[in-house]
């Protein structure tokens, strides 16, 4: 039996040091965090009780640092207690989180430290430390190195300390600082897919008060359990798969890796997850490879689940009809559905979507499987979330209805503009860029381009990423990625041709699948057959398939392949997955630049 919400409202977290010392306060005893103890090889958990007392610890060390008020402090950890401790310490201080990626570059992580003056910086062990080694070092406004674990055999800077050396045994009291909601409590790196990261500066209030908004949208209740895995440094899993949990009471377990997701949700059993379209698109791809090898009969079986699940998702909305087939419902649920849920841990019953668009297609196969997804969209710059669908108005075509309290508007150009108490207080240090980002009348220009339906959000492209051909007609190249996304053999792909006369896709192929395609035309799957006259043919009849319901002057007459993936490491990649396109194109400007000559 469900237990009554126990939200705690901004009006009491007027800041983060608040919220955790309310969440103590009401449920000491309750489970806060659940985590996979490395040393121990087993699961274990920690009270709100144990977690302050954690983050007292952590309060003393950072008050040993020489630090004040407004002092910035770069953390690069995995997520896990750790992360959660250092975050509170610090926010009871006065102190600045800047968070950084742990898959980032060594240059990018320089700069974001250099960039916020950082006194402090916070990151793994011995491994890390020689990938950063050479850029840190030159780094001089850090006073302080914490390398959380294989830290003793590092002793080449005198900065450096384990952190078991540095926590001390005895916790230090909260100071209960006068500190202001309107204070900047994190400056949070955008991904810099066009040019250099800029630093948000989020404060108390933009935080609390987006995952208060959040929270009259979907009911969340002490007996929830999430599952954590994206990044703590992507505001996404910050605002709605951290500080929400807290602000209600839930639960979240730390997942051990992206690699031991799949058995970590086995094991754990989570109720609600946060997730981008990237995980969604891997799940679909292993789906697709199975059915695709399994009888004729097995997928119909399958095809029909789909299709009967959203019928009866679309009458559940009131937007269809209930219909005969509905009656299958059961059976197909028991004997397919059932299954597939089972191996994401059975009990979801709220995923969030963020961070980039979800394919309809892929959207429809999950939700028809059961599983219920709801997307929702933001950024960075608005702490993050904007808006969401919810149980009751659920339409997987949009990116929802904006939170309680959040105002949008559709301005010049069909960009979409935002305000409310979400909206950053500005980009660190860059004056003229927060200018040109928030306008007068404090309506942050979002940069998408978007139309409202029934007050519901639709994204439909980015201002600068419209790719004009030289015939003067518009390609949203998203639509475009999505629709070849759906496509198991393309494991990364984009188009490009502004002001070219047709589009030319670049794409990164699956080597299962580009192996299966080999055979199919008897060539070699080594990647010298990429080049293969056969091969362009054989791709680009998959990618009209693909593209059959878009306008006709958006074709695709060449294609780059390779089976190399782009990674954050190569800086094809930023650290949340996104595509560097700028990078890719000059990667690959040889290839590209011969496709159009001939």
């Amino acid at each position: 039996m469900r237990s009554s919400p126990d939200i705690i409202s901004p009006e009491v977290a007027t800041t983060l040091a608040r919220l955790l010392e309310e969440r103590v306060r009401r449920s000491p005893a309750n489970i806060a965090y659940r985590y996979y103890n490395k040393v121990t090889g087993k699961w274990q958990n920690l009270t709100w009780k144990e977690t302050e007392q954690r983050v007292s610890l952590w309060r003393a060390a950072l008050s040993q640092e020489n630090l004040t008020t407004g002092d910035r402090i770069g953390v690069m950890l995995p997520n896990g207690p750790d992360w959660v401790c250092l975050d509170f310490a610090a926010q009871s201080l006065g102190l600045i989180i800047v968070p950084l990626y742990v898959n980032d570059r060594p240059e990018n992580v320089a700069y974001i430290l250099e960039d916020t003056g950082a006194k402090v910086f916070v990151l793994p062990g011995k491994n890390y430390w020689e990938q950063l080694r050479q850029t840190i070092r030159k780094i001089d406004c850090l006073t302080r190195i914490i390398t959380s674990d294989e830290c003793r055999t590092i002793e080449d800077d005198s900065r450096i300390t384990c952190l078991s050396d540095w926590l001390p045994e005895a916790p230090a009291p909260d100071p209960q600082l006068n500190i202001s909601p309107d204070d900047i409590a994190t400056i949070v790196y955008t991904s810099g897919t066009t040019g250099p990261p800029k630093g948000v500066m989020l404060s108390h209030r933009n935080m609390i008060s987006n995952a208060a908004a959040g929270l009259q949208c979907i009911d969340i209740f002490p007996e929830d359990l999430f599952l954590s895995f994206l990044p703590l440094s992507h505001m996404l899993e910050r605002t709605a798969g951290y500080y929400l949990p807290v602000m209600a009471g839930a639960t979240v377990a730390f997942a051990r890796s992206i690699p031991e997701l799949a058995e970590d949700l086995v094991h754990i059993r989570p109720t609600v997850m946060v997730a981008v379209p990237r995980i969604f698109e891997r799940i679909h791809s292993g789906l697709r490879q199975k059915i695709d090898k399994a009888s004729p009969f097995a997928q119909k079986l399958f095809a029909a689940a789909v299709d009967i699940g959203w019928s009866h998702f679309e009458y559940r909305q009131k937007r269809a009809p209930w219909k005969i087939p509905l009656i299958l419902k059961p059976l197909l649920d028991k004997t397919i559905a059932g299954k597939v849920r089972a191996r994401l841990g059975g009990r979801l019953r709220i995923i969030i979507s963020g961070g980039a668009p979800l394919s309809p297609e892929i959207a429809r196969v999950f939700i028809g499987l059961g599983l219920p997804i709801y997307q929702g969209y933001g950024l960075t710059e608005t702490s993050p979330v904007v808006s969401v669908n919810i149980i009751e108005n659920n339409n997987p075509a949009g990116v929802g209805l904006p939170l309680p309290g959040i105002e949008v508007k559709i301005g010049k150009h069909d960009e979409l503009l935002v305000r409310g108490s979400c909206i950053m207080l500005g980009y660190w240090n860059r004056p003229e860029a927060t200018a040109e980002t928030i306008d007068s009348d404090g309506w942050l220009h979002t940069g998408d381009r978007a139309t409202l339906v029934d007050g519901h959000i639709r994204i439909t492209g980015r201002l600068k990423e419209i790719i004009v051909l030289s015939n003067g007609e518009k390609v949203s190249p998203n639509d475009v990625e999505q629709a070849i996304s759906m496509d198991p053999l393309f494991e990364q792909s984009m188009v490009i041709g502004e002001g070219k006369p047709y589009l030319v896709l670049v794409a990164v192929l699956a080597r299962d699948r580009w192996e299966m395609l080999a055979e199919e035309l008897g060539l070699s799957p080594a990647p010298q057959s990429l080049q293969d006259q056969r091969v362009q043919q054989a791709i680009l009849a998959r990618v009209e398939k693909l593209m059959h319901s878009m306008p006709g002057y958006a074709f695709i007459k060449r294609a780059v392949l390779t089976l190399d993936p782009w990674t954050v490491e190569g800086g094809l990649l930023t650290p949340t997955m996104k595509i560097r396109r700028k990078n890719v194109i000059d990667h690959l400007k040889e290839e590209i630049d011969k496709l159009y000559r001939d």
